[in-house]
């Protein structure tokens, strides 16, 4: 369980991607914290669990990231419940692997769709809010996005695509009053890479890879997230942070045995 302890106290916080993984981490991290959280996604039974275990600082909203309508929709009712937008946690994401002549174009436009439209809808809608409040945008990007994998290419590009966006809005809304940063993990231990996970020898070649000796849990990185929402990193702003465990720190040589 994370130890937070950062005061959201009086704060609106939206975090899409919020009903699994790092996102609800992050969402149930908020709302102890003492924010009112709207968490966002594609599945409304898994929603509705994940505001039973949040809590009633909690609620939900079913939509498709990458339909723009849809998410200023959402930004504009979230104003017009709260009267006010201070965080945003871009943490929706899709996972497909595959060599490039294996990826099907189909396969492409979905996780095009989620990671980069998403973003894209996400920021547009949201930015202008934020510098209303002297808000945060936080997203999830990841190592994938600051170096190649194996058999990856289209989710890299996609995580690439992410953090070039948040260094590039960092410039243009830093003065406006918003700080625009990501969290970068490495492996973490949620239900898109159950393939890893579920697979002792293939966990085992990850856990090699990293400094800490094992692959990441969301309450990992969620301290994280708040921390670059907070005011203590009121001078943090374009940095793509690596959450990793010191898996980038490596030059890719193998550990010694």
């Amino acid at each position: 369980m994370s130890n937070v302890t950062f005061d959201f106290t009086g704060k609106v916080v939206l975090v899409t991607g919020g009903g699994s993984g790092i996102g609800l981490q992050v969402a149930k991290d908020f709302a102890a914290a003492g924010a009112d959280v709207v968490i966002a996604g594609r599945t409304t039974s898994r929603l509705d669990a994940a505001v039973t275990e949040i809590g009633a600082k909690a609620s939900a909203s079913t939509l498709d990231i990458g339909d723009g309508d849809a998410v200023r929709a959402l930004i504009a009712d979230m104003v017009n419940r709260y009267g006010r937008l201070d965080v945003v946690v871009s943490n929706a994401a899709s996972y497909i692997p595959g060599d490039i002549t294996d990826v099907a174009p189909s396969d492409w436009e979905q996780l095009r769709r989620t990671n980069i439209d998403g973003f894209f809808h996400l920021a547009q809608a949201a930015l202008p809010e934020l510098a209303k409040t002297g808000g945060s945008f936080v997203a999830t990007s990841s190592v994938s996005g600051l170096r190649g994998d194996w058999g990856s290419p289209i989710y890299n590009a996609s995580k690439g695509a992410v953090s070039l966006f948040v260094q590039a809005l960092a410039l243009d809304w830093g003065a406006k009053g918003v700080r625009v940063n990501a969290v970068a993990p490495s492996l973490t231990n949620t239900e898109p890479v159950a393939g890893v996970t579920g697979n002792d020898t293939l966990l085992r070649q990850f856990e090699a890879r990293v400094a800490l000796g094992r692959i990441a849990e969301p309450d990992d990185i969620s301290p994280v997230v708040l921390f670059l929402a907070s005011d203590s990193a009121r001078y943090v702003n374009g940095v793509i942070l690596p959450v990793d465990g010191g898996t980038s720190a490596s030059t890719g040589q193998a550990r010694p045995a």
